[in-house]
């Protein structure tokens, strides 16, 4: 099929060597955003006691993920106003600072601080590199390199922990932090002089105060999840943070059905594909976090491996993941329906989970036979990485391209948050109102853990259910389809934008 023109052209139109030198330089932010999502969780006791502060160590880790989940959707609209390749870079400047303050930081507040500025740079890494790549590809080789990019995010993600463990323990845990600013570098100087900047097009205004409520909300729900363990003052109680999430919310939602240029158009959940695509993110975001956190927790404190070994134990997901995320694009690619697709893997995803919950009621003290158990589940997380990106930019309108692949990935990282955090108080309410006290070989020690798994595969029941909605057509049909319903320039596209 023939590339159709779109109203938004290429950033770059290079040779072969430049474009693999422009991919190349945004799988590596990439990488470097995704690690430093899970990379100091192995190091943070150290850092406690290397830096002064009363501040608790788990701020330098929720510092990162509440700046980076609260800049996600105002990147994704700044895209579509000043262009993808200056929003991009001036993410990887961000990064780079904050990378290089945290490097630098002399206490625990600097470093809070420091973090925070890092993350809002990692967070407009994430979804820009997605909008970068489909601009640089054809629609018929988007598959490909959106797999690639799921891959790299999936397996970054997981190598988090192992990396920082290794950092920490050869190195010092700063090398974490001080790794990032020549890589930046390098990647800044590539980006700026292989992409091209677009067109102009006039310039529509940010909704300002759809970012502020927006801001609001996601960081409510987040605080909200991870009071205990920030040591929240009383005053922010989880009453408090509730009202305040959801006066947030209710709030954005009115002003975003009424405001001539919306931050997140709600058109957008009108096409039922789309919100397929969102539903399905927000659980494979919860499904990959939920395997990265609990599973290593639970190889370390009940079968007491070490750390770096409990980390190696996550290999069959990696490897699930990214070798199901190439063979996603390919098949999407040789017109496979996303239908189709989805299906099978979020049955993958929901039988990862139940043979997990059955395995630690069989073999709880087997790693082995647990860590196979990961196998599928990463085989449908990686799977259903490419069919979110692609649908999602497929069924939305060109002018919203950017907002429509941001939300996705909002909703994945909030997904993994929230969700984390709300099965870890599952846990421990099972674990504490437990009143058998039986050897780790039995299975009854396994107990509270098979809640999680079985919680998780239920909610991932629900992304089962949303791949009904996915196009039952090859994704090229529904390129097409998209682009017919393109939002008009001018009085109209305010009129379909409100």
């Amino acid at each position: 099929m023939s590339h159709q023109p779109s109203s938004t052209p290429s950033l770059s139109a290079p040779a072969y060597r430049s474009t693999a030198l422009s991919l190349v330089a945004l799988m590596l932010m990439l990488v470097l955003a995704a690690l430093d999502q899970t990379i100091l969780s192995t190091a943070l006791a150290l850092i406690q006691r290397d830096l002064p502060g009363t501040l608790p160590s788990a701020w330098t880790f929720s510092a990162y993920l509440l700046a980076a989940t609260v800049v996600i959707g105002l990147y994704g609209r700044m895209a579509d106003v000043h262009g993808k390749k200056t929003m991009l870079l001036l993410a990887i400047a961000l990064f780079f600072l904050g990378s290089t303050a945290c490097a630098a930081s002399q206490s625990m507040l600097q470093l809070v601080l420091a973090r925070a500025l890092q993350g809002a740079g990692g967070g407009g890494l994430m979804t820009l590199t997605m909008l970068v790549v489909a601009d640089m590809a054809p629609p018929q080789e988007r598959g490909r390199y959106q797999a690639l990019l799921g891959a790299v995010y999936g397996v970054a993600t997981m190598f988090g922990p192992l990396t920082g463990g290794w950092l920490t323990e050869h190195l010092s845990w700063r090398w974490a932090f001080g790794l990032n600013a020549p890589l930046a570098l390098a990647a800044f100087a590539v980006l700026a002089s292989t992409l091209r900047h677009p067109f102009p097009e006039p310039r529509k205004p940010i909704d300002h105060l759809g970012a502020l409520l927006l801001t609001g909300a996601l960081s409510s729900a987040l605080l909200m999840t991870q009071r205990e363990r920030l040591q929240l003052p009383a005053w922010l109680s989880i009453s408090t943070l509730g009202i305040a999430c959801a006066l947030s919310a209710s709030t954005f939602v009115l002003r975003q059905r009424h405001a001539k240029y919306p931050l997140v158009p709600l058109s957008l959940f009108a096409r039922p594909m789309y919100t397929a695509a969102a539903t399905i993110s927000l659980v494979t975001g919860l499904a990959l976090y939920v395997a990265v956190v609990f599973m290593p927790i639970y190889l370390q404190t009940t079968l007491h491996l070490a750390p770096t070994t409990a980390a190696w134990h996550l290999l069959p997901l990696m490897a699930g993941v990214t070798a199901a995320a190439i063979a996603s694009g390919r098949l999407l690619r040789s017109r496979i329906p996303a239908r189709g697709l989805g299906t099978a893997a979020s049955v993958l995803v929901v039988a990862g989970f139940a043979l997990l919950t059955l395995a630690m009621e069989l073999t709880p003290t087997q790693p082995l036979a647990l860590s196979a158990c990961l196998l599928p589940l990463g085989a449908g997380i990686g799977l259903l990485f490419p069919i979110v990106t692609m649908v999602s930019q497929r069924t939305a309108p060109v002018q919203l391209i950017g907002i429509a692949t941001a939300v996705p990935v909002m909703l994945r990282s909030l997904g993994g948050a929230v969700g984390v955090a709300l099965l870890t108080r599952l846990f421990s309410t099972v674990f504490h109102s437990s009143t058998l006290q039986q050897p780790v070989s039995s299975a009854a020690a396994a107990h509270p853990l098979q809640w999680v798994w079985g919680f998780t595969a239920a909610v991932a029941l629900l992304g089962l259910l949303a791949c009904r909605w996915l196009p039952g057509t090859p994704l090229e049909q529904t390129q097409g389809d998209a682009q017919s319903r393109s939002v008009p320039p001018g009085k109209e596209a305010a009129k379909q934008l409100a």
